[in-house]
């Protein structure tokens, strides 16, 4: 079963945002017995891998996050959440999983949506692999490989099913979208249903502002004339 405890991570030491506090309030009023846990540079070890002190040394906070939240939930199991997860209902429907995680879209998932594991679980091992098989570049520094590809990839190898359907594999409770990701961020669409636990508002805090604001300009002109509207004008 997986513990009453919800990690995540704050690198950096930069002040939290007011999305973030919202955040972390809605963890707060749906689980107040739970432990909720900051992990930073304070406890810790970054100096564990070496991906993870490049990352550091070079303020990647979101791909160092990717990697230390497998590691975290490894160690001491329970459920991780990103800073831009709002719960709007109570997870613990989903405890009795050895492990459950969600798809981002029908051809991915992602840890950062949200997930919860017990310790060692199997599932979770195959995603911390697929870091520790990153190989540094000759300049010294590491791909950042965004984790929808690696968690994905590492599920694959149990027999993950790419079509966004709820599914069972090695004991991870695989989600669909409306569970952990209602919110369609190419469209601004909130599609909740009385299935969702939590809603991802994908912050962008490790992007730059000028690629955040066309995110934000373009959802518009997504909603009214499709995800590809802009396809054809570039062609």
């Amino acid at each position: 079963m997986i513990p009453k405890k919800i990690h995540y991570c704050w690198f950096g030491g930069k002040e939290k945002s007011r999305l973030t506090k919202k955040c972390i309030k809605s963890w707060e009023n749906f689980c107040p017995e739970y432990s909720i846990i900051e992990w930073n540079e304070n406890n810790f070890d970054i100096n564990q891998h070496p991906y993870l002190v490049w990352c550091y040394e070079n303020k990647k906070w979101a791909f160092l996050s990717d990697f230390a939240r497998l590691i975290i939930v490894n160690e001491n199991g329970g459920i991780y959440l990103d800073t831009d997860v709002e719960l709007i209902r109570k997870p613990d429907e989903l405890l009795n999983y050895s492990a459950f995680f969600c798809f981002e879209n029908s051809k991915y998932v992602n840890t950062g949506l949200g997930f919860g594991a017990e310790k060692k679980q199997a599932v979770l091992t195959e995603m911390m692999h697929a870091y520790n098989d990153l190989k540094v570049n000759e300049d010294g520094t590491y791909p950042l490989i965004v984790c929808p590809k690696l968690n994905t990839e590492a599920l694959l190898s149990f027999g993950l099913k790419l079509n966004g359907m709820r599914q069972n594999i090695a004991g991870a409770e695989i989600l669909p979208v409306e569970y952990l990701n209602p919110y369609d961020d190419q469209t601004g669409v909130l599609n909740k249903t009385d299935k969702t636990i939590s809603i991802h508002w994908y912050s962008k805090a490790w992007l730059d502002k000028k690629t955040i604001l066309r995110s934000k300009v373009s959802k518009p002109l997504h909603r009214f004339f499709g995800v590809d509207c802009f396809r054809g004008l570039r062609k």
